[in-house]
């Protein structure tokens, strides 16, 4: 600081004890108690020689948080003015680490630009026209804070009249977050929480909405993240969900003479079912393995959605020398000659999942049961039953064939009940596995999470689902 000159007609003098407390600035003064001359200044009275500050004392540093944008921490340094030495003219504060600097004529002096959550130290030098002191002690570690870092979108899950926005948080500036909030564009409809996922309701269907988050901590909030994807509030299915829920087919077998067939997979339909919300699972049953002489073929397994579940067909019997009689399930397994068909639709439900199977011709399927008669080379099990619930036709849980094949009778097709034929002096084919498929208008809002890999198709009207293994579906 420049010194002004003296308002005083002469230089005052007399001991310490008696100089003036507050005279006019450039005020001189000859002490005889310490033997020199002094000039009043505002930081108070000093030595009139020509020398360099003397160094600053007592620093202390106090973190400046409110308000101030994540990674531009600031701090107020206090310290005491050295009244020895030449008189200051300014100060310098210097941090540890970083080196930011700020200068100031006065105590205390703000420092900016510190980065989020780093401790930084403090020192100060003083400066004149005649040279600069060394660096005063340096202050407490005092730790810089700031409002919290944007957080970042990850994906917005829409549902009836609201949406799931889940986001990754950023850094905390240094304090620890308080909230955060979700804001809708349009609408500037918002809804806050203490963590990710943040629903926000009260959302219009049908129409079209982005999202922001921002993070809030003692210091205040952060800039807003960058906008979410586009995202569409839409009804779930309520009671309009359609079914096919088709288990696994049953194994044929062959005795000394001609093998009975499997019998077809149970089979439930519906147009309207009413879906809960939370995952349902979905089991898709595997087809019944072969039979060899004289036991009976394999039972498929159970298929199911929700609460709904589809029996898998009975194994076919053996005939000849110690016939057997064809195994129940959804249908019946086919028995040979004197040895009975399986009883149909095992799980007793209504309408009934399939047919009982014949006594020495073939098996049951879902579309009727299998005849009884003299056993027969080659004889038809059921016939099954049509279903294009994925748009296209497809037979499914027919029964297997009475056996007349001299070579091993060929596996069923996956996917499709159907009950395994019989074999004549080789061992009989294996059942179809079983299939679930759901499907529902896209008036709704598709399924909001799968597992299972089911095969998924909009064609304009609805959604379908097609499940060729188990998993589970959440509406």
């Amino acid at each position: 600081m420049a010194i002004l000159k003296s308002t005083v007609g002469r230089t005052q003098f007399g001991s310490t004890e008696n100089r003036p407390s507050n005279p006019p600035y450039g005020t001189t003064y000859n002490n005889y108690t310490l033997g020199i001359e002094e000039i009043y200044t505002p930081f108070g009275w000093f030595a009139k020689t020509p020398d360099s500050p003397d160094t600053p004392t007592s620093v202390v540093a106090t973190n400046q948080g409110t308000g101030r944008a994540y990674n531009n921490g600031q701090a107020s340094v206090a310290f005491n003015i050295p009244t020895t030495g030449g008189v200051p003219s300014s100060f310098t504060v210097t941090s540890s680490p970083g080196s930011y600097t700020a200068t100031g004529s006065s105590s205390p002096i703000v420092i900016t630009g510190l980065q989020t959550s780093t401790q930084y130290t403090y020192t100060v030098t003083s400066t004149n026209n005649f040279g600069t002191s060394s660096a005063s002690s340096a202050s407490s570690a005092v730790t810089a804070t700031t409002v919290p870092q944007a957080p970042t979108i990850n994906t917005v899950t829409p549902a009836n009249q609201q949406v799931s926005v889940a986001f990754t948080p950023g850094a905390t500036g240094g304090s620890a977050i308080t909230s955060y909030t979700v804001t809708s564009s349009p609408g500037n409809i918002t809804a806050s929480g203490s963590s990710s996922p943040i629903t926000v309701t009260g959302l219009t269907n049908g129409t079209a909405y982005t999202f922001t988050v921002t993070a809030t901590n003692a210091n205040g909030t952060s800039s807003s993240s960058a906008a979410s994807n586009s995202a569409t509030p839409i009804l779930g299915p309520t009671s309009s969900v359609e079914y096919l829920v088709v288990a696994g087919g049953g194994g044929g077998t062959y005795g000394s003479y001609v093998g009975g067939g499997g019998g077809g997979g149970g089979y439930r339909t519906n147009s309207s079912f009413s879906v809960g919300s939370g995952a349902l699972t979905v089991t898709v049953g595997g087809g019944g393995g072969s039979g060899g002489y004289p036991n009976r073929g394999g039972k498929g397994s159970n298929s199911s959605f929700s609460t709904i579940s589809s029996t898998g067909g009975g194994g076919g019997g053996g005939g000849g020398d110690a016939p057997m009689t064809g195994g129940n399930g959804g249908s019946g397994g086919g028995g040979y000659y004197t040895a009975n068909g399986g009883t149909g639709n095992e799980g007793g439900y209504s309408p009934p999942e399939g047919y009982n199977g014949g006594n020495s011709n073939g098996a049951g399927g879902a579309g009727g049961g299998g005849s009884s008669g003299p056993g027969a080379a080659n004889s038809s099990g059921g016939p099954g039953t049509n279903n294009s619930i994925t748009g296209t036709t497809v037979n499914y849980a027919s029964g297997g064939s009475m056996g007349g094949y001299a070579a091993r009778p060929a596996d069923k097709p996956a996917n499709t009940g159907r009950g395994g034929d019989g074999g004549w002096s080789n061992n009989g084919g294996a059942g179809g596995s079983g299939i679930v498929v759901i499907k529902y208008s896209n008036g709704f809002r598709a399924a909001t999470a799968t597992t299972g890999s089911p095969t998924y198709t909009d064609n304009g009207t609805h959604h379908i689902y097609v499940f060729t293994a188990s998993g589970s579906i959440t509406f």
